[in-house]
């Protein structure tokens, strides 16, 4: 009975929690996209101004100067036990505004269903293990505008529809919403944008058929219940300066500060009211051709064995080309997600505009 006890508690405890309230509800919202940015430790919060911005800062759609934008990307988690997909499109519908749509899945394939594995009897029958699949996705229907009255102001706006499904056992749906502010000033840019901002909600509902429910019983586990789990609203603030190097060479830096009012973190400043949790990106440019990319973040206070404390950060690395102003190849040698256990992992991703479809469109005004 140990083990049929320990084998039901690793389907409840798979990676996409399904219990109760919880303020840390739909992390995978907070692993990034785009190889670019993570390269620079997520610094995206002032400096996104492509189809990326629907995730970063939704207020920079307002700058992106095609038509169209396309992005791609497939990531891997925990050594390729989980996948983590995204996709993005951008349109202009005038000099002024701009609409994106940016999708992501978080998902485990495969997970075995272990329940059924041990009669009442004791006995192990490999024929009754079945698989299921644990997944997130994340919608985000996006909008950025400028205004003519104020110069180098955006302002942006997401809807955020949330799905998470845990085999036929489990699934909720969740909306949201974030809101988003850009200024540039001459080489300045600064940005704001205040994630979850009414809080989003997760509905949860649960079907359990009779046999996993004798399983949960016989093991001395609570049958779930129907609940609502909830994200607090988080606060990002950015700022960066574009350098000309001269001869065609450029250089970016970003600074940015993401902040949290959820309880006590593991964060550079970290307090029961607030955590601050810095980054710092640096890129290195040559005619929008190559690019070379590195970030510093995810600072954190860990103990030694003497019980001594010190800092860790981790460190980001890389590289872009850019072809004809068109495609847009970005990598990354990065930790997805920040977590300082996890080994870090090559991500591609893929950026393609199109100014136009059709001979008769107008090209909006940079």
């Amino acid at each position: 009975m140990r083990y049929i006890k320990i084998l039901v508690l690793a389907l409840l405890y798979c990676p996409i929690s399904i219990y109760g309230q919880s303020t840390y509800s739909n992390e995978f919202f907070s692993l990034g996209v785009g190889a670019k940015g993570l390269a620079l430790a997520n610094t995206q919060t002032a400096m996104c101004t492509d189809v990326t911005s629907g995730y970063w800062n939704p207020a920079g759609l307002a700058w992106v100067d095609k038509n169209y934008q396309l992005s791609l990307m497939h990531a891997e988690y925990f050594a390729g036990i989980a996948k983590y997909d995204y996709a993005a499109i951008s349109a202009r519908i005038d000099e002024n505004q701009t609409v994106g749509f940016t999708l992501l899945r978080f998902g485990v394939d495969g997970i075995p269903n272990t329940t059924q594995l041990i009669d009442n009897q004791g006995n192990i029958n490999y024929d009754k293990i079945t698989y299921f699949t644990a997944a997130d996705w994340g919608i985000l229907l996006s909008y950025g505008r400028t205004f003519r009255q104020v110069e180098g102001l955006a302002m942006g706006a997401n809807v955020k529809i949330v799905h998470r499904r845990i085999g036929d056992f489990a699934g909720a749906w969740g909306f949201g919403l974030d809101a988003g502010l850009q200024y540039h000033l001459k080489k300045w840019s600064f940005g704001l944008v205040l994630k979850d901002a009414t809080s989003t909600f997760n509905a949860w509902s649960y079907s359990l058929d009779d046999a996993t429910k004798e399983a949960f019983i016989a093991t001395g586990n609570a049958l779930p219940e129907n609940g609502l789990e909830y994200t607090l609203p988080h606060l990002n603030i950015g700022a960066g300066r574009d350098f000309e190097l001269g001869k065609g060479f450029n250089c970016m830096v970003a600074l940015d500060f993401d902040m949290s009012f959820d309880g006590k973190r593991n964060t550079l400043i970290s307090s029961k009211a607030m955590n601050i949790d810095p980054h710092l990106g640096l890129q290195f440019g040559y005619k929008s051709i190559v690019y070379i990319r590195a970030g510093l973040g995810n600072f954190q206070r860990e103990s030694n064995f003497d019980n001594k404390q010190k800092f860790t950060c981790q460190i980001n690395l890389g590289v872009g080309v850019g072809i004809k102003d068109i495609v847009t190849i970005d990598y990354a040698f990065c930790d997805v997600g920040d977590i300082s256990a996890a080994v870090y992992s090559n991500i591609f991703s893929l950026k393609v505009a199109i100014n136009r479809f059709k001979k008769n469109t107008t090209e909006p005004n940079q």
